[in-house]
C-alpha cells in the first residue's frame, strides 16, 4: 500500500534522463488461450472462479504520468529486479481516480508507483523503466510496482487480481526475469519484513478478507506467465477468418523496437484491406507482446498484437 498517509519514501537524486516514456496512451489487449492451464494448479476458490468463468485479462493503458523524476534502478535503466505488489486501502476507488489523485498529489505526499488496477483496467502511469516511490528506498532501486484497487464484489475482485497478476507476468516477461515467488515477485508486506524501511503489510490483510493468499496470487501470476512465455500447451484456435490472418499459435511472442524513435507505431486494417496509422496508440521500445496472427499487406508482415492493431515486422526484434 502507497497509502495517502503521507508515509515518505527515501526520494534517491533526479538524474537528467531524456524520457522514452509512453508518448501516446494505448492499450494493447493481450490475446490469451482460454483453455492455458498453469503448471500449478490455483488453489482457491478464486482462483477457481476466474478459471471456470474464463476471466481474461484486460489490456495494458499506457498513460504517461507527472512524475518528474526519471531515475534508472540500481542495475541501470530498463533493469529492475521484479514487482512489489500492494493494494490502496481506498475502498471504491478506481485505477483512474488513484492516478489522477497520485498525478496531482505526489510532489506532496512523496509516493508514486508505476501502475494500478481495478478490476476493468490497468493503467500504467509511469515508464517502467525507472523507479518510482513506493516501498522505500531499497525497494524502490529494484522493482515496478503495482497498487490493486479496492473493490466490493466477489467478482470484482477476482478480475481485479487477474488483471494485476496478469500485469506482474507482462513485466518480468519484459524484462527477461523469472518467476520466483517472494523475490521477483514480493508483497509490500514482504518488503517491509527484509529491509524494514516500511510497515506497510498489503495487500495481506485485504486479500485475506476474500479468502486468498499470496500464495493463491502467485498461482495467478504463475499461469499468465507461463502464458506469455510460451510454456504451455492448449488453448482455443484464434484464427480470424474475416480478417486473413494466419493462426500462428497461443505462445508466439515478439519484442519490438523503433530504432529511430521513442516508440513503436501500429497500424489497423479497414474492411477493404487497406492499413492505416493508429493515432492514439503506440507500444514502447523493448516491450515484449503475445501475438496470434499474421497478415501481409503491400509487401509488409504484420503481427497482431490487439484485436485490430497490427505492427509491422520491421520492428520486431526477436522471439522468446
Amino acid at each position: 500500500m502507497v497509502s495517502k498517509k503521507k508515509i515518505m519514501t527515501t526520494m534517491v537524486t533526479s538524474v537528467a534522463l531524456a524520457s522514452i516514456s509512453f508518448t501516446a496512451v494505448g492499450q494493447v489487449v493481450p490475446q490469451l488461450g482460454s483453455n492455458v492451464q498453469a503448471t500449478k494448479a490455483a488453489t482457491s476458490a478464486i482462483n477457481d472462479y476466474i478459471n471456470n468463468n474464463n476471466i481474461q485479462p484486460v489490456g495494458i493503458t499506457n498513460q504517461e504520468g507527472t512524475f518528474t523524476q526519471w531515475n534508472g534502478y540500481e542495475n541501470g535503466v530498463g533493469k529492475p529486479e521484479g514487482v512489489v505488489i500492494h493494494e490502496t486501502a481506498t475502498p471504491g476507488a478506481t485505477a483512474q481516480n488513484e492516478a489522477t489523485y497520485f498525478n496531482r498529489e505526489w510532489s506532496n505526499i512523496y509516493t508514486y508507483v508505476h501502475a494500478f488496477v481495478d478490476n476493468n483496467e490497468i493503467l500504467n502511469i509511469k515508464n517502467t523503466d525507472y523507479t518510482v516511490w513506493g516501498a522505500g528506498p531499497t525497494a524502490n532501486a529494484k522493482f515496478v510496482q503495482v497498487e490493486l484497487c479496492e473493490v466490493s464484489t466477489t467478482d470484482a475482485f477476482a478480475r481485479s487480481v487477474a488483471n494485476q497478476a496478469f500485469y506482474t507476468a507482462s513485466k518480468l516477461v519484459q524484462y527477461n526475469l523469472p518467476f520466483t515467488p517472494g523475490v521477483t515477485v514480493m508483497s509490500h508486506n514482504d518488503v517491509s519484513k527484509k529491509w524494514g524501511e516500511t510497515t506497510h503489510t498489503d495487500p495481506v490483510g485485504y486479500f485475506a478478507n476474500w479468502g486468498y493468499s499470496m500464495d493463491q496470487f502467485y498461482d495467478l501470476v504463475g499461469k499468465y506467465y507461463n502464458q506469455l512465455k510460451g510454456t504451455t500447451s492448449g488453448g482455443t484456435d484464434t484464427t480470424d477468418t474475416n480478417s486473413g490472418g494466419t493462426d500462428i499459435g497461443n505462445s508466439h511472442n515478439i519484442r519490438v523496437k523503433n530504432s529511430n524513435g521513442g516508440f513503436v507505431k501500429l497500424v489497423s486494417f479497414k474492411d477493404d484491406g487497406t492499413a492505416v496509422p493508429v493515432e492514439v496508440r503506440a507500444l514502447a521500445n523493448n516491450t515484449l507482446w503475445y501475438t496470434d496472427q499474421t497478415k501481409d499487406y503491400d509487401g509488409v508482415t504484420y503481427h497482431r498484437v490487439s484485436t485490430n492493431e497490427w505492427v509491422d515486422n520491421s520492428y520486431v526484434i526477436g522471439n522468446n
